[in-house]
């Protein structure tokens, strides 16, 4: 046999450094739990603690091999706050990568490092440039979404990949593969990231021993193993039909299920379309223009990686240092170990080329762009790459290795320990993304919960428009217990029977006066015993609200007590959507019977169904009244904010709310994610309604109000210095 040919069998010939490779995870860990979110975060993490707790069903896919693991994990007493304990899961497995990353990046360096000691500290450094670029720190200190489970088992699978193709070709058996193929399915009821490893895989077994592929014995094996895998997901239909308090889908019928496991709820466009246009024949498809500013998305995501914290001018550097650095270790890797070269060069190019055309999306949320009307993101996605970036670690350590051995040819006589003052580039991403990815004392989410939970009367209906201004709020009832009395009912799944379903058929909690502020101690509040809606969702399918009602001209309507005005042209199109439908038939029926409130996140979504005139703010929300709101001596007509309760909102807002404080303490660089800064801006909105409603009457505590309101602006981009705007928040 040729050298080439040997080369890989003898490289893999000697034992893996284990221990080193622990000591790798277990300081990836300190690491990670130093920064590490103590309570729950905006976006996806309090819907899927919430989940876990409950060992409910969050948004399709619905995850069920996460909501086990992470129940179970939950479970143990590793915390006191139970969020907490599961953001040290998201911890936990990528830490547990970042070993086994370094395995990885160390089996591949043999044929290029032959001192151990150096090429493990090598693959030390490349692992720690993986494990600390940004998007993987941020994502790895709070569970805010599923993908470091999957990234987990992106880096295992791998790893039984190159230790089956290391075997000795007589002695070669078939158990890893067989196990891979487990794993795979496993991971699939996970998310289907973890599916993305899949090409790299069939790169060993096919440059390996492609035979196996036609082995009868393993193939039988291999489907059984994939059955038992995937079978995990039956756990979905089995906990819809118990109804836990997070039964997203309600998938207690084989068509439902399906439903929840393909996503039909979020319409995801085709690989085919250009998803800023409505599906069909005018849609002007997948164009090379379009994937071009996809790739291009995902460039500007990878700038942000080695050195977030510093201005955009010094991020470009970076990552065109790092880049060049992995694209070096590539070329390298290529030349030393041609098979090992080629399973990671697939596995990068589906982890970025193919998965950018796979995802499809829109413009990216900071994508600057020219053309009028095309819709952007609503929020960053570089989430989604967070194995590429991870996995380019290994590349880089590899690069650094390539420096280290041509210095050590040119100074042959000072050897390895001179060289390696390359390696301390590895400490970049530590330096530059310490203040960004961390997460260490940020508790927003979880005060912004109570807060508006608080603000509402027991027994209330609350309207919320999305993730950020409900999840939130299920994580505070579910795991927190506080305010379960109220109903919230979130906009972006109204539009759905099975949601309104559930609404209707649910019993509010008994109001716990001990855990709730004491203006709501002065009186009895009976529990209701009647649904939200007099005649819907009480039966069958029969009794459904449509999808929409046409609405071809302006109309004016009445709500019980409540006349309202339904003009397309202020809701911007011919038609009243279910959602829309169903607040305005709760309002008719219970509106001056339960309270009923929009929180503020909602806009003038309530403005636009006519019912503006029957608003009254109250701190975070705002009240719908059963006659015309009115000046009072507590509520008083402000200009640009409407009619505001002054005695309420100054009362929630110095005696009831927890998220003031925390949304003033200044952050070096502001708030980091964008997108989610709406929730700050709500406090905004409310100091400054108190500055300007007692700025005459009570001067002490406008001023104070001022202070709170400029101090939050501050982290805001509202309130940043242009330089630091450009800077990249």
């Amino acid at each position: 046999m040729s050298d080439a040919q040997t080369a890989p069998h003898s490289a893999g010939a000697e034992s893996p450094p284990y221990l080193w490779a622990c000591l790798v995870a277990v300081g990836t860990l300190v690491l990670y739990g130093l920064t590490l979110a103590p309570t729950t975060q905006f976006w996806d993490a309090s819907e899927y603690i919430a989940a876990a707790h409950a060992l409910g069903i969050p948004h399709p896919p619905g995850n069920p091999f996460f909501i086990v693991l992470a129940h179970v994990w939950g479970l143990l007493p590793l915390a006191g706050d139970y969020a907490r304990r599961i953001n040290l899961l998201a911890a936990t497995t990528s830490a547990l990568t970042a070993g086994i990353w370094f395995l990885i990046a160390e089996r591949w360096l043999r044929a290029m490092v032959p001192p151990g000691r150096w090429r493990r500290v090598a693959a030390t450094a490349g692992t720690l440039v993986g494990c600390t670029t940004f998007t993987v720190w941020n994502q790895s200190v709070v569970n805010e979404k599923v993908y470091t489970l999957s990234m987990l088992t992106i880096a295992l699978v791998l790893w039984l990949a190159v230790r089956w193709a290391d075997e000795p070709e007589a002695t070669r058996r078939d158990h890893h593969l067989v196990l891979i193929v487990y794993l795979l399915a496993l991971s699939a009821t996970n998310h289907l990231m973890g599916l993305l490893v899949a090409p790299a895989v069939l790169v060993y077994v096919l440059a390996t021993d492609p035979r196996v592929l036609l082995r009868p014995r393993f193939l039988i094996v291999a489907l059984l193993v994939a059955v038992v895998g995937t079978s995990v997901n039956l756990f979905i239909p089995i906990r819809a039909h118990f109804d836990p308090y997070m039964n997203q889908g309600e998938a207690t019928t084989w068509p439902a299920l399906k439903a929840v496991l393909t996503r039909e709820q979020f319409g995801k466009p085709s690989v085919l379309d250009n998803p800023m246009y409505p599906a069909g024949a005018d849609n002007p498809g997948h164009t090379a223009v379009l994937y071009g500013q996809q790739l291009l998305n995902y460039v500007q995501y990878f700038t942000w990686q080695f050195g977030r914290d510093w201005g955009a001018g010094v991020q470009r550097a970076l990552a065109v240092l790092f880049a060049a650095l992995g694209l070096l270790g590539a070329r390298h890797h290529w030349r030393a170990e041609r098979r090992a070269a080629v399973a990671m060069t697939a596995l990068m190019l589906t982890l970025t080329v193919a998965l950018v055309f796979y995802l499809n999306f829109k413009w990216g949320y900071s994508q600057p762009y020219s053309a009028a009307g095309l819709e952007h993101e609503v929020r960053e996605r570089d989430y989604f790459f967070i194995a590429s970036f991870a996995a380019w670690g290994i590349w880089v350590g590899i690069g650094l290795a390539t420096l280290m051995a041509w210095i050590q040819e040119a100074l042959p006589a000072r050897r390895w320990a001179l060289s390696a003052v390359v390696l301390l580039a590895a400490l970049v991403p530590l330096v530059g993304n310490r203040l960004t990815a961390s997460r260490s004392g940020e508790t927003m989410a979880r005060d912004y919960a109570h807060d508006v939970l608080q603000s509402v009367d027991p027994y209330a209906l609350l309207v919320t428009a999305g993730d950020n201004d409900t999840f939130p709020l299920w994580y505070a009832q579910e795991v927190e217990g506080v305010r379960k009395d109220v109903s919230v009912l979130v906009l972006s799944l109204a539009n759905t029977d099975w949601y309104l379903r559930q609404l209707q058929r649910r019993p509010p909690e008994p109001f716990a006066p001990a855990l709730a502020p004491a203006l709501y101690r002065d009186r009895t509040w009976p529990r209701p015993a009647s649904p939200w809606m007099s005649r819907f969702y009480l039966d069958g399918p029969a009794d459904t609200l449509p999808p929409y009602l046409v609405l071809p001209h302006a109309v004016t309507g009445r709500l019980g007590p409540v006349t309202v005005s339904l003009d397309p042209n202020v809701l911007g199109r011919p038609y009243l959507e279910r959602s829309e439908l169903a607040v305005l038939q709760i309002i008719k029926d219970e509106v001056g019977k339960r309270p009923i409130y929009f929180s503020a996140s909602t806009g003038n979504y309530a403005d636009r169904l006519g019912l503006g005139a029957y608003l009254v703010g109250e701190g975070l929300v705002r009240r719908v009244l059963p006659r015309p709101a009115a000046p009072s001596d507590s509520v008083r007509l402000l200009p640009g904010r409407g009619f505001v309760n002054v005695p309420r909102t100054s009362a929630l807002a110095f005696g009831v709310y927890q998220g003031g404080e925390p949304a003033a303490r200044p952050r070096p660089r502001g708030w980091v994610d964008v997108p989610s800064q709406n929730s700050l801006l709500g406090y905004v909105f409310v100091y400054d309604t108190i500055a300007a409603a007692l700025a005459g009457q009570q001067p002490a505590l406008a001023a104070r109000a001022v202070e709170l309101r400029d101090a939050i602006l501050a982290n805001t981009t509202y309130g940043l210095p242009a330089e630091r705007r450009a800077a990249g928040n």
